[in-house]
């Protein structure tokens, strides 16, 4: 077991975490599978099983930093080390601009997608040191592009990005790279057809409905390989670095390592990776 690769996972119970534990889990990897939604998460961690993987699931928000040490901790328990953090979990709402926005659902976009990474780090971030290990954050162009109604989100990733460099610059000993993921087809893009139209603009509207109706969204799985390949390889040289999931440095090696296709060797339904 010492020489399996141990990752662990957020938001790991659909889109890209999903994939991203797929993947790790067809080369025989041990991933911990993190997510609030538990019978997702089982579902996800079966198929890693049956692609050649070793799960082990906790059900927790990374919202919460006791749950997020207590997923360190039994990550530290059952495979005795760890190798990688994927902070993967996240989260879009509230759609709504700053004169109007609910005070508390900021708040909470905030605890996830800048905070829950903090305290994952925070906490895994000793084990990681005895393996000259690497954390992941996936971070998003909305980092430097801003998004009308979309405050919360835009400024907590771009906080993870500079994070990811402080972070960098903090531990040499570890590669920490954040990663662009592209326009993926995920609950996040229903979420914005769904609520957008109430509080963007049309021009908004249409580019966002274009993306879906002419087939320009990302499947998970294509950033979630660049991903799982950052988990285990991202060199020492990219450390503090905001990088591209389709750069042909990170997808070339990626599809040569993985492979192109998880569908064949799974029980989920593909439904997931095709809306």
């Amino acid at each position: 077991m010492n020489d399996m690769p141990v990752v662990i996972v957020t938001g790991a119970s659909r889109g890209v975490g999903a994939s991203v534990a797929r993947w790790l889990g067809k080369i025989g990897a041990a991933v911990t599978l993190m997510a609030r939604s538990g019978d997702q998460l089982h579902q996800v961690a079966a198929d890693v099983k049956l692609l050649g993987g070793m799960p082990l699931t906790v059900v927790a928000d990374v919202a919460d930093p006791k749950a997020c040490a207590r997923v360190v901790e039994r990550t530290l328990g059952k495979f005795g080390h760890v190798d990688a953090l994927v902070n993967n979990a996240g989260i879009v709402e509230p759609l709504s601009p700053v004169a109007m926005a609910d005070s508390e659902s900021w708040r909470y976009n905030i605890a996830v997608n800048l905070l829950g990474p903090f305290h994952m780090a925070r906490a895994a971030i000793l084990g990681l040191r005895r393996q000259k290990g690497r954390i992941v954050n996936v971070s998003s162009g909305a980092a430097n592009i801003p998004i009308r109604a979309a405050s919360a989100y835009c400024a907590a990733k771009a906080g993870l990005t500079h994070f990811t460099r402080v972070l960098a610059a903090e531990e040499p000993s570890l590669v920490c790279v954040s990663v662009r993921p592209g326009v993926v087809d995920t609950d996040m893009q229903v979420v914005i057809r769904q609520e957008g139209p109430k509080v963007m603009t049309p021009d908004q509207m249409a580019y966002y409905q274009g993306l879906k109706s002419e087939g320009k969204l990302e499947p998970s799985w294509e950033p979630a390989r660049s991903i799982a390949w950052l988990s285990l390889y991202a060199p020492q040289e990219w450390s503090g670095k905001f990088l591209d999931y389709d750069d042909q440095e990170i997808s070339q090696p990626a599809l040569s390592m993985f492979g192109k296709s998880l569908a064949e060797n799974t029980i989920f339904s593909t439904k997931e990776e095709e809306t």
